[in-house]
């Protein structure tokens, strides 16, 4: 398109130069809708996110231990690997309070896959929605298995998809100064 002055000036020039393409997000309450939170999963993180709070507060004196692989981008595997967790958690649940780390995105100061949620195919499709449904979907599972889940937050926007299913949060070292992470750590509903 072209504006029309008295140098011609082409629209396209003007915005979006970097972009290869807009796709709209389906709205967080829609998603929310589609795989709901279960009666379950939500005794679960209900528990979760009481136990590391009192353990965060002092009130417990067990060992708060987040451990998992670095990111998901197998849902199977972390599914497998969930079920060996709790069996290790009954074990040693006098000693530890255990909660699974289960990351969807990765920070990224250079290039790299930034994720299951931005590319779940990791083959630089980008299908963000396809991404946030199979998170909230594994997130669900876990926490009906039983396993409490922990999730770095880099961002305003996943929490709003993820954020009801998430039993510890997290913002990383690379964004402990930005006030706008801080704003969002103080706004999770989960320690």
């Amino acid at each position: 398109m072209l504006l029309i002055t008295k140098d011609p000036i082409a629209l396209n020039e003007l915005d979006d130069k970097r972009i290869k393409g807009i796709k709209p997000l389906i709205p967080p309450q829609i998603l929310m809708e589609d795989i709901p939170l279960t009666l379950q999963a939500a005794q679960t993180i209900l528990e979760g996110r009481r136990g590391a709070e009192a353990i965060i507060k002092g009130a417990d004196d067990r060992l708060l231990v987040v451990v998992g692989p670095c990111s998901i981008h197998d849902v199977k595997a972390a599914k497998e690997y969930a079920a060996k967790l709790i069996e290790y958690a009954k074990g040693a649940k006098d000693d530890l309070f255990i909660i699974m780390r289960v990351y969807f995105e990765k920070p990224r100061t250079t290039v790299g896959w930034k994720g299951l949620i931005n590319d779940p195919f990791m083959n630089n499709s980008y299908e963000i929605n396809k991404g946030l449904r199979i998170a909230r979907q594994l997130l669900l599972d876990l926490n009906e298995m039983g396993v409490p889940t922990g999730c770095e937050f880099l961002d305003t926007i996943s929490p709003q998809y993820t954020g009801d299913l998430v039993s510890w949060g997290a913002i990383g070292a690379r964004t402990t100064e930005s006030q706008i992470h801080r704003e969002l750590a103080s706004g999770l509903s989960c320690p």
